[in-house]
C-alpha cells in the first residue's frame, strides 16, 4: 500500500503500532531528526530570550511576566502541528493545491492594503484579527512563491520532456512571483521583499535555468532598487534606516539608536554573558523590539559569545540538513522547493543577525524559530514540514 508517495508496504495486522513506527520505511524513522532537533532547540532558546526581553515590560505583559513566553511556546506548538500536517499531506499533494494556496495568499496580502490592514512597528503589513491576534500574510507568501515557482519550473523536467526549464517557463515563474512581491512592496514591507527576491534567485539557481536569467535578475534588482529609491516608494522611516546604515554616526539618538544600543548589548555579553534576565541593556529596555527583530541582542548580552554562537550553530545545522535534502532528492520539484527554503532561511537569518551587528540595514525581519511572532513561526515550521516531506518521500536505497 502507498500513501503520499512513500511505501508503507508490509504493515500487516499482526504488526504492533510500535513496530510500525520503528520499521525501516516508517515516516518517523525517515524524518531528518538533526534538523528537527535543531529547530526545536532554537524555539526553546527563543522562549527563554523572549521571557527575558518581556518579563518586566508591564505595558506588554501586564501582571503576567510569562505572558509572551507562553505565547511563544503556543506558537511553536501550533507551528509544530502544522509541520506534522505538512508531512502527512506531502509536498507532492500540496503541489496540486498550489493554485488555491497562491490565490489565498495573494488575496490576504491585498487585504492588507484595505482598511482591514494595520500598521505595527512602522510596517503596514498586518491584518488584526481581534482578541490580541494578528496575521502577517507576507510570511505565507514566501511559501506560495516557492511552491508556485517550483511547480512551473519542474513540470516539464520531471515529466522527462526537457532537461532544463525553457525561457517561456521562466517568464511564467517570474510573473507568478512578481504579483505578490509587487503588492508587498506597496505596503511597503521592504524586508519581506528582500527575502522574496532572494527566494526567487535561489529557486532559479536550483532549477537549472539559463545563467542569463540569474544575471538578468541581479541587474533588474539593482535597477529596481534605484528606481524604488528615486520614485519615493519607501516610507521616510525606511529611508532613514538605510541612511543610518550608510553612516552609523548619523543621529545616534534617533534613527541610529536601535543599532547603537544593539551593539552595546551584544558587546557587553563577553564570552559567557551576564546570565539570563541579568543583562542591563535588556532589563533597562534600552533596545526596542527585543522580543522580535532584536532578539539576538538578548542572546549576545545574557548568553554571551557561547550562547549566540550556539544559535548560529543550530541555524547552520538546519541549513546543512536542508542542503543535504536538496542534493539527495531525485525530483527537480523537491530540489527547487528545498533550495527556495534554504535561500529564505539563510538570508533572513543573516539579515536579522547582521542588523544587530551593524553590518546590514535594519529591515524588520524576525530570526527564524527564535523571534516572537505567530505568523513567522507558523511559516518556518511549514517550511520544515516541506523539507521533511521531501526527505520522507525520497525513494529508499536497498
Amino acid at each position: 500500500m502507498t500513501g503520499n508517495g512513500f511505501s508503507v508496504s508490509g504493515y500487516g495486522p499482526e504488526r504492533s503500532g510500535v513496530s510500525r513506527l520503528l520499521a525501516r520505511d516508517s515516516i518517523v524513522r525517515r524524518l531528518d531528526w538533526p534538523m528537527l532537533i535543531a529547530a526545536i532547540a532554537l524555539s526553546g532558546i527563543g522562549t527563554a530570550l523572549v521571557y527575558s526581553a518581556t518579563r518586566n515590560r508591564t505595558e506588554l505583559v501586564g501582571d503576567d511576566p510569562y505572558s509572551f513566553a507562553l505565547k511563544h511556546v503556543l506558537n511553536t506548538g501550533i507551528g509544530f502541528a502544522l509541520m506534522i500536517g505538512t508531512v502527512w499531506l506531502g509536498h507532492r499533494t500540496l503541489r496540486t493545491a498550489v493554485p488555491i494556496l497562491y490565490g489565498i495568499s495573494v488575496f490576504l496580502v491585498l487585504l492588507v492594503l484595505t482598511p482591514l490592514g494595520a500598521t505595527i512597528n512602522g510596517a503596514h503589513a498586518w491584518i488584526v484579527l481581534g482578541g490580541g491576534f494578528s496575521l502577517q500574510p507576507s510570511e505565507f507568501v514566501k511559501i506560495t512563491i516557492i511552491l508556485g515557482m517550483a511547480m512551473l519550473l519542474a513540470a516539464r523536467v520531471d515529466a522527462g520532456d526537457r532537461e532544463h526549464p525553457d525561457h517561456r517557463t521562466v517568464v511564467q515563474a517570474l510573473g507568478l512571483a512578481a504579483v505578490p512581491i509587487a503588492i508587498v512592496l506597496l505596503m511597503p514591507d521592504l524586508g519581506s521583499v528582500m527575502v522574496m527576491a532572494m527566494i526567487v534567485l535561489g529557486v532559479l539557481l536550483a532549477s537549472g535555468a539559463s545563467n542569463r536569467w540569474v544575471f538578468g535578475l541581479l541587474g533588474a534588482g539593482v535597477a529596481g532598487g534605484v528606481a524604488i529609491w528615486q520614485l519615493g516608494v519607501l516610507d521616510d522611516y525606511q529611508i532613514a534606516r538605510f541612511a543610518a546604515f550608510a553612516n552609523p554616526a548619523l543621529d545616534p539618538a534617533g534613527v541610529g539608536y536601535n543599532t547603537n544600543q544593539a551593539r552595546i548589548a551584544i558587546g557587553s555579553g563577553g564570552l559567557t554573558g551576564t546570565g539570563l534576565t541579568k543583562g542591563s541593556q535588556t532589563t533597562g529596555q534600552f533596545v526596542p523590539e527585543q522580543q522580535t527583530d532584536f532578539v539576538f541582542t538578548v542572546a549576545g548580552e545574557e548568553l554571551g559569545f557561547v550562547g549566540a554562537g550556539a544559535i548560529l550553530v543550530l541555524l547552520g545545522v538546519v541549513l546543512w540538513r536542508a542542503c543535504r535534502i536538496a542534493r539527495e532528492t531525485t525530483e527537480l520539484y523537491g530540489t527547487i522547493v528545498a533550495a527556495g527554503i534554504i535561500a529564505w532561511f539563510a538570508f533572513q537569518s543573516f539579515e536579522n543577525i547582521g542588523m544587530t551587528l551593524g553590518i546590514m540595514p535594519v529591515a524588520g525581519l524576525p530570526l527564524p524559530f527564535v523571534s516572537y511572532g505567530g505568523s513567522s513561526m507558523f511559516a518556518v515550521w511549514v517550511a520544515v514540514g516541506l523539507l521533511q516531506s521531501i526527505k520522507v518521500q525520497r525513494p529508499m536505497s536497498a
